[in-house]
């Protein structure tokens, strides 16, 4: 008995350790990577935000459409949203720090370092984009928004604050909220609504057919926005002040905003021993 009971000790079947998943073991992330996933939160969560939205309010994400006065001749479009009173165009932005900006800047400054167009310059060449696609009667209900996520802070002014403002700026988890006030005041003023549900739909549609889908121009904008980016990344009438070299529009606008440098442009090399 003995003899029988060891040679199924010996028969008991080796189970291999399980993998242990070390930090070392996963993949590296880019910055790359790390910026595609912090978008795709954000539109998570404006997608959470839309789904809110009263009956009766439509709305499309996601537009790409021609635009002849863009540098890359289409506009994409985050969101728009239409409503009763009003046709909501709405901007995302995934920036992390401070935003410092206002109506009368052309571009504004993230963290006082790094240049970013102003996004109501940007957004009203989009609803320009979509204006020309509907009825010329409709042009005076765009409203503009930019949304921006928590992890950023507005130093932008208060006006971009106030619900009378045609152009409104939100973090992206009161977008909803900021929609429903706004159409609210509008109902005040105009006690009849500004669009009928046949207005709504013939909009709706007349920017779904114009959205698109081919992927050849899809990539084709995408490759024309990074040209245009590096281009104007690259591009500046300043030199540093040491050697004379050439300095891009970021490096500019770090030492502009660095108190250190007494607004004094320097190369990176000559940054360190700047005083």
């Amino acid at each position: 008995m003995l003899l029988f009971l060891n040679f199924f000790k010996k028969k008991k079947k080796v189970v291999p350790p399980k993998q242990m998943h070390t930090k070392s073991q996963k993949p590296k992330q880019t910055n790359e990577h790390i910026a595609t996933r912090k978008g795709e939160i954000g539109e998570y969560k404006i997608d959470i935000q839309l789904d809110q939205l009263p009956k009766g309010c439509r709305y499309l994400s996601d537009l790409l459409v021609s635009n002849p006065k863009a540098k890359s001749g289409y506009s994409q479009i985050d969101h728009v949203v239409l409503t009763s009173h009003g046709i909501f165009v709405i901007e995302t932005k995934n920036y992390q720090g401070t935003i410092y900006g206002g109506k009368d800047r052309k571009t504004w400054l993230v963290n006082g370092k790094f240049k970013m167009m102003n996004p109501f310059v940007q957004n009203y060449g989009h609803i320009k984009a979509l204006t020309s696609l509907i009825d010329k009667k409709y042009r005076d209900l765009f409203i503009s928004m930019v949304s921006f996520t928590k992890r950023s802070t507005f130093k932008v002014g208060d006006d971009y604050r106030k619900i009378a403002s045609n152009e409104l700026i939100v973090y992206d988890v009161e977008l909803s909220e900021f929609l429903h006030r706004k159409v609210s005041v509008l109902k005040i003023h105009h006690k009849e609504p500004l669009l009928s549900e046949n207005d709504i739909d013939t909009i709706y549609h007349a920017f779904l057919n114009a959205n698109i889908t081919d992927p050849e121009m899809i990539e084709k904008h995408k490759h024309a926005l990074k040209t245009n980016t590096l281009v104007e990344d690259s591009s500046s009438s300043s030199t540093c002040v040491s050697c004379n070299k050439p300095v891009s529009q970021k490096v500019e606008a770090f030492c502009l905003s660095n108190k250190k440098f007494n607004g004094k442009v320097f190369c990176y090399a000559h940054q360190k021993t700047a005083h």
